[in-house]
């Protein structure tokens, strides 16, 4: 027998697009094979409906028996936790992760019994179809017209080591079901016709094979992070498209996403890079434009912080795996793109495996000027303006002696030959220039020539002011490009800044999606939220030790566990602190991490307070129904509760004799009554089960012509309601006891407001693949604004019939529907009156 690995278990789930394609089936196949290895395997609850190549894997291997639970004088069984816990195999198989247990058990859902033998470091086996993932709840609603109660959270399914697809073609699991082999014959016709359509399970397998896909990309994506892997993985496309925010923009974008089109399951990323490149300016309509036209295309919009434009989009392009960066063609002039290799060249060049489009558009080579000054004065050139002080001057004084200009002439043609050297290089170079202007003119021009020497006070004046204003020109041209830099800078951090704003007024500002930005806009690896242990001290030693600190929200790569482990520590207040591992930043950009750091202690702080608000909202919703029950209890239950003791004590006062027919009559007020009585305690019960969530739902197939009869009966208006029920209505999906709890109150409401001569009636039909109850009657009606309203629990929009009930009927009604996966609609009746639409899935 093989030991067990220490430490919690590991979870295997077996995932498919719809029952039938064999999970059970992989699941027991690997728990043989496990076995034959000598590993210690038990059955802890496996359903095999009945296909007998399914239960011939059970032989062999150890079954723990079932444990029985009670509920509403029926008795369930359910897996027995604690046998397994006590047994301790090494690995256990578990049927239908996503399976709710019988009230009254350990715990409500099936992955929380699996949660606590994972616990207990046992591995699991289990199973799952894709309809049963809580975020796909209503898109596979939508696609099948049955909407799925028992769902999974889709954290638990991520959580587990191995998700593994078990694969089969609509066609293929039609012929099984047709085959008997996976249905019994009496449900074979209605669930190919139904559920197990064609469009219906290959739109269920598209979801599965996505979804798993996209299980595989994330997991990629951390293995990428953990081994520091830069280079392009072409497992699946993904094009980023570069925005300047110029108006060319949008014809990028949309060459973009047909070029996304052609590739399914094709991701579309825009990046813009938060810096002015000299060329183009930045619109923030523009961006705000591209960003909605993006998502609409249904991709994602991001933007990123960097001083060189092609290896901030290289940068991002590559962290996102990136196949295919979609460009937009260069906007400069002719004399521009000689002197330099624009963006999308120098990306062309320098992508790898990625590639490259340039997208020609309206606005390609339509640059205004033939030269921009740049952003800061880069090395290039304050080197091109050293070359133009070592050569450009000497270069003009020469042509100067050899026209033969005059002293004057050339004296200002040497000063604009410096001031031009200063305008193109900056201080360092227009020194230089001021000073080799000098000596140049000193020793060609200003007598005694070829000497250093002045012999003219004049001359030696009029050499000083040409350095001085020399130097001038210089350090303006210098201040000029740093303020011009700052600004560049500043603008790109209020855009990063106003995108962050823009976010959180959209409501993302969800932690994780708030580091995310933060990630991809420095270019780092992972970015954690870590909060300081309330027990321990602000301590600079302490900085290091994980212990004294936990990780709050995190993405990217490994968390760092400290605030020393990072690269970068920008504190968010007392307590929080946000690390950054990946690289130093520079001083300014601390300044936006800062403001990123304060927006994400005030996300967290929302967060909290959302849900404490979540936690005090079912206390207040809790004392306002102890309120309201008192006031019923003290009012409205005191007119049967009096009707009926005055009927039985006049029966009891023996001073008095009554006539057979009186006794009769009095009889019959009491057990009035008593049975109005009985119908309000058992709608306040079940009001109070409801609002505490412990109502238990057991649902089942059933006919609706087997639970009308059960409430009429119950209300004694089998010969008052009209009923009419479609012969071929289907089954639907529903809890007997709810269904009925539902139909008498909407009959009994019902019967209360129609007359007489126009008493209530019932139809029972199928529309657009759902079964439609409808409860008519011909009373006054309720106002369309009022019509939300009537669902409130105590709620009797003006009725004074108070000793009829507490005016809890429909908001029970409508609750206990919803609780079986129905719904219940107002509508007009034709000719006046109310009509209650009970909506209800039919059998899958």
């Amino acid at each position: 027998m093989m030991t067990k690995p220490p430490g919690r278990g590991r979870l295997r789930i077996y995932l498919g697009a719809a029952p039938g394609v064999g999970k059970t089936y992989k699941a027991l196949e690997e728990a043989q094979r496990r076995a034959s290895r000598g590993t210690d395997v038990v059955l802890g609850l496996v359903e095999t409906h009945g296909r007998k190549h399914t239960a011939a894997l059970l032989d062999g291997l150890e079954l723990i028996p079932r444990i029985s639970v009670r509920y509403k004088d029926s008795e369930f069984t359910e897996m027995d936790i604690d046998a397994i816990l006590e047994r301790r195999p090494a690995v256990v198989v578990v049927d239908e992760l996503a399976h709710t247990n019988v009230p009254g058990s350990r715990n409500h859902k099936r992955w929380q019994d699996i949660d606590e033998l994972l616990d207990a470091g046992i591995t699991v086996l289990s199973t799952l179809n894709i309809q049963h993932l809580e975020s796909l709840n209503d898109v596979i609603a939508g696609i099948t017209g049955t909407v799925q109660r028992e769902t999974v959270p889709d954290a638990v399914v991520r959580a587990a080591e191995q998700v593994e697809l078990v694969d089969m073609t609509a066609e293929a699991l039609r012929r099984r079901m047709e085959h008997g082999n996976v249905y019994p014959p009496e449900k074979i016709d209605s669930s190919l016709r139904n559920y197990f359509r064609t469009g219906n399970l290959t739109a269920l397998r598209e979801l599965a094979l996505l979804w798993v896909a996209d299980q595989v990309d994330d997991q990629l994506d951390d293995y990428r992070a953990e081994h520091n892997i830069t280079r392009t993985w072409e497992t699946r496309e993904r094009i980023v498209v570069a925005l300047t925010g110029g108006p060319e923009g949008d014809t990028i974008l949309r060459r973009a996403a047909r070029i996304a089109e052609r590739t399914t399951g094709a991701d579309l990323l825009a990046v813009h890079v938060a810096r002015s490149d000299g060329l183009i300016d930045a619109g923030p309509d523009h961006l705000a434009r591209q960003r909605k036209l993006v998502e609409d295309f249904g991709g994602s919009y991001h933007q990123v912080i960097g001083n060189d434009i092609p290896s901030a989009i290289l940068d991002f392009a590559r962290g996102v795996n990136a196949t295919q960066l979609v460009l937009g063609a260069s906007r400069r002039g002719a004399l521009a793109s000689r002197l330099s290799a624009g963006v999308g060249a120098t990306i062309s060049v320098r992508s790898d495996a990625i590639d490259v489009h340039l997208v020609p558009h309206e606005a390609t080579r339509t640059s205004r000027r033939i030269w921009r000054t740049p952003p800061a004065l880069s090395m290039r050139r304050r080197l091109m303006g050293l070359a133009a002080a070592l050569v450009g001057l000497p270069a003009v004084l020469t042509v100067a002696l050899v026209i033969g200009l005059p002293l004057a002439a050339t004296v200002v043609l040497l000063f604009g030959a410096v001031v031009g050297v200063a305008l193109l290089g900056g201080l360092y170079p227009g020194a230089l220039a001021a000073l080799g202007g000098f000596a140049l003119l000193d020793y060609f021009l200003i007598p005694p020539r070829h000497s250093l020497a002045v012999g003219d006070r004049g001359n030696l004046l009029a050499l000083v002011v040409f350095v001085v204003v020399a130097f001038a020109v210089s350090a303006t041209v210098e201040l000029a490009a740093r303020r011009t830099a700052e600004a560049a800078r500043a603008h790109a951090e209020s855009d990063t800044l106003s995108t962050l704003a823009g976010s959180v007024l959209r409501g993302d500002s969800a932690l994780p999606a708030l580091l995310e930005r933060v990630r991809e806009t420095f270019g780092m690896q992972a970015v954690t939220l870590l909060e300081r242990h309330e027990d321990s001290i602000d301590d600079p030693d302490l900085r290091r030790d994980p212990d004294q600190w936990r990780i709050v929200a995190t993405t990217g790569g490994e968390p760092c566990t400290a605030p020393a482990c990072g690269d970068v520590e920008v504190p968010a207040d007392d307590r929080l602190a946000l690390v950054l591992r990946g690289r130093r930043l520079e001083a300014a950009d601390q300044r936006v991490a800062a403001a990123f750091a304060v927006q994400a202690a005030v996300a967290l702080k929302q967060q909290r307070l959302s849900e404490q608000a979540a936690a005090v909202a079912p206390l207040a919703e809790a004392d306002r129904m102890r309120t309201a029950l008192l006031a019923a209890v003290g009012h409205d239950l005191r007119t049967p509760l009096a009707g009926a003791m005055a009927a039985v004590t006049s029966l009891q006062d023996t001073t008095v004799t009554f006539s057979p027919e009186d006794q009769a009559l009095l009889l019959e007020a009491a057990g009035e009554s008593l049975t109005r009585l009985d119908r309000l305690v058992t709608n306040l019960l079940d009001m109070s089960r409801l609002q505490a969530g412990v109502l238990g739902v057991h649902l089942d197939d059933l006919g609706i012509e087997e639970v009308l009869p059960r409430a009429l009966d119950d209300l004694d208006a089998t010969a008052t309601v009209h009923t009419r029920i479609d012969p071929a209505l289907p089954l639907v999906r529903a809890d007997s006891v709810l269904l009925e709890r539902v139909l008498v109150n909407l009959i009994a409401n019902a019967l209360r407001y129609s007359p007489e001569e126009r008493p209530p009636s019932i139809a029972a039909d199928t529309t657009d693949g759902v079964v439609e109850i409808r409860v008519i009657d011909h009373g006054p009606g309720i106002e369309p604004a009022d019509r939300d309203r009537v669902f409130l629990p105590f709620q009797r929009l003006g009725d004074r019939h108070n000793g009829n009930g507490v005016g809890l009927g429909l908001a029970l009604a409508r609750g206990l529907a919803e609780a079986m996966g129905a719904t219940i609609t107002p509508d007009d009746t034709p000719g006046g009156g109310l009509t209650m639409v009970v909506t209800l899935p039919k059998t899958a």
